[in-house]
């Protein structure tokens, strides 16, 4: 039986961009496990300023919200790039291909949604301009 609560600060989750060559763009930590969440997910990103993610992503299920916390940068959704500012949320749907850039003091945003295990797709090299 999962306990009634969890608390955990996202800083000690630990940084899986940490160690690879995504951690010279981002950080990336995924606190699902942490949180003991048994139907959701829930992840922490920072972007550093004027990087973009090496990657795009899509879920086959997983509907999924960001909210950016901090900085500012920009979105590409399919075909469309969208500015993002501070406490703006987006609903991105599932099959929708997604990647993050961040602006001139970096982005750092929450991404939830419901989980579903193995629902992921990794696009290496997708958002290039």
């Amino acid at each position: 039986m999962t306990a009634r609560y969890t608390l955990k600060n996202l800083s000690d989750v630990k940084d899986s961009a940490q160690g690879s060559r995504f951690g010279e763009v981002q950080e990336a930590r995924f606190a699902t496990r942490d949180l003991e969440a048994e139907n959701t997910g829930v992840s922490y990103y920072r972007v550093k300023p004027q990087k973009r993610q090496l990657f795009g992503h899509r879920h086959d299920r997983a509907e999924e919200v960001y909210v950016v916390l901090a900085g500012s940068g920009r979105i590409k959704l399919d075909d469309e790039i969208r500015d993002l500012a501070p406490l703006d949320a987006i609903r991105v749907a599932p099959n929708v291909i997604r990647s993050f850039e961040a602006g001139p003091n970096g982005i750092e945003f929450l991404a939830f949604g419901q989980r579903h295990e193995g629902d992921g797709e990794l696009l290496h090299g997708w958002w290039s301009e």
